[in-house]
């Protein structure tokens, strides 16, 4: 079994794609690594890159290419300057090289050395093979993105070693109904069961500390698309609105920091319509900042990563002002756990799955923390998972030039509305009652993702990504 954490969850990185961008980063590290324990590193006197798949298709709108250039130099998503961006990539394409691991020099040319291959491997839609030369030999292996910034190696997958990766947690969950058993027996929330998980990991102040790293990480990316204007990068000419939207919504009270900006918006009308124009002004913010490779928490994607903070503004700053670190961690914790859910009965890779594996999934993330912290039972946050996903099923991916802009920018502040919605109607519903449990709607979600046409999942070759080209931008 197979132990999930919140915090695999929930990644601090750099957009615009956790499985495009950061996935093929971390792969790029990995291979570094390998070179470096291989003690081959020094010998290497050429790299080269084979994307395959959906990281063919779409990798140039998604910066698949930009982000391998940035893991073999041995930059960090997760702290690298976004600033500091442009200055390594023109860098490396102005000299045609490369700083490998950033210990020795190579030549590499961007036009040769990566290359774009339509064609699909077996194993997953999004492939990626590194080969490096030395003077007499080459060194290769290949791995696969497989949403949410999680990286595999089919060999491990597949392998008798995996078997021995066993669960330390002392509730170990692979399925909704195993989470509501343990609530159950322990009388305990769900938060309170994956709190215990984590504590088997990290200490309590690592926790904790962690948790609202990745907040203020969501608070920075909401002030910063909020107060950032202009055209989002990658040809559509999209231009930003939450600056616009929030500009409106602010008026002219004053503030000179995020948290102070949380305590402005309490203060200004919740009537229905602005409390959703808020909501949607903090998804939009979110992913137009990471349309422009800024930093993002993947939540449990990039592309996806607009939902959970927007409806968590929502509760702090609309519904529960006196709220504190202590439901902001309940609420993450509670997330964090429903997506790891996703992920092992189903996927979180829209390339897998189409946009229900990420939007929706993301809906369920932040309904069921959204109920865990206006007081649901275990029972009604799994619900509200389920009821978010449920109306996401056969959600398709076709991102207009390949981008994580069109339709992918909106559809974040549909999943957050929704994801609301979910809440309330758990908080109403009698559990019992129910006719769908959160399982079904996890398999359901499998199986419609298997049976769906790949070209809605995420190949820019049906759908939008086809009924509108880029001359109609």
């Amino acid at each position: 079994m197979e132990c999930i954490s919140v915090f695999d969850m929930l990644k601090i990185g750099v957009g615009p794609s956790s499985s495009h961008t950061l996935g093929p980063w971390r792969a790029a590290e990995r291979f570094i690594k390998e070179l470096k324990e291989k003690e081959i590193l020094d010998h290497i006197n050429r790299i080269k890159v084979d994307l395959y798949g959906s990281l063919s298709l779409t990798g140039k709108g998604h910066a698949t290419d930009l982000a391998v250039m940035l893991g073999l130099s041995g930059a960090d998503p997760e702290y690298i300057p976004v600033e500091s961006i442009d200055v390594i990539i023109s860098a490396i394409k102005n000299k045609n090289e490369l700083f490998l691991g950033n210990e020795i020099i190579i030549p590499f040319h961007v036009d040769t050395d990566i290359i774009f291959n339509r064609e699909f491997l077996p194993f997953h839609a999004n492939g990626i093979k590194f080969t490096a030369f030395t003077t007499d030999s080459e060194y290769e292996n290949t791995y696969y993105s497989i949403g949410g910034g999680f990286v595999v190696v089919e060999e491990r997958i597949n392998s008798a070693a995996n078997e021995e990766i066993k669960c330390a947690f002392p509730f170990p969950i692979d399925k909704a109904s195993e989470l509501l058993a343990y609530c159950q027996s322990q009388n305990k929330k769900v938060w309170e069961i994956v709190y215990e998980n984590e504590k088997s990991m990290r200490t309590e102040t690592e926790i904790h500390n962690e948790l609202m790293r990745i907040w203020d990480t969501m608070l920075e990316c909401m002030y910063i698309g909020c107060h950032s204007e202009g055209i989002l990068p990658g040809g559509l000419n999209v231009r930003r609105r939450a600056y616009d939207m929030h500009k409106n919504l602010i008026g002219v009270l004053p503030y000179d920091s995020p948290y102070s900006w949380m305590q402005i918006i309490r203060q200004t009308e919740v009537k229905f319509r602005q409390i959703l124009k808020w909501v949607s002004c903090f998804a939009l913010a979110v992913n137009e900042v990471n349309a422009s490779l800024g930093r993002v928490v993947t939540a449990p994607t990039n592309g996806s990563a607009g939902v959970i903070p927007a409806v968590l503004m929502y509760y702090l700053v609309i519904e529960n002002h006196q709220a504190n670190e202590q439901q902001i961690k309940q609420f993450l914790m509670t997330a964090g756990e429903i997506g790891s859910i996703f992920k092992k009965g189903a996927t979180i890779s829209a390339a897998m799955g189409g946009c229900q594996a990420e939007i929706g999934v993301s809906s369920a993330m932040a309904a069921a923390g959204l109920c865990e912290v206006m007081g649901g039972t275990p029972e009604q946050v799994m619900v509200a998972a389920e009821i978010a996903m449920e109306h996401h099923l056969g959600l398709t991916c076709d991102p207009i030039g390949g981008l994580v802009q069109v339709p992918c920018i909106e559809r974040n502040t549909m999943g957050a509305i929704k994801a609301i919605n979910a809440a309330e109607l758990a908080l109403e519903t009698d559990a019992k009652n129910t006719k769908v449990p959160l399982d079904k709607v996890v398999n359901t979600m499998w199986e419609t993702a298997k049976d769906m046409n790949t070209k809605y999942k995420e190949t820019s070759e049906g759908g939008l990504a086809v009924g509108v080209n880029l001359a109609d931008c």
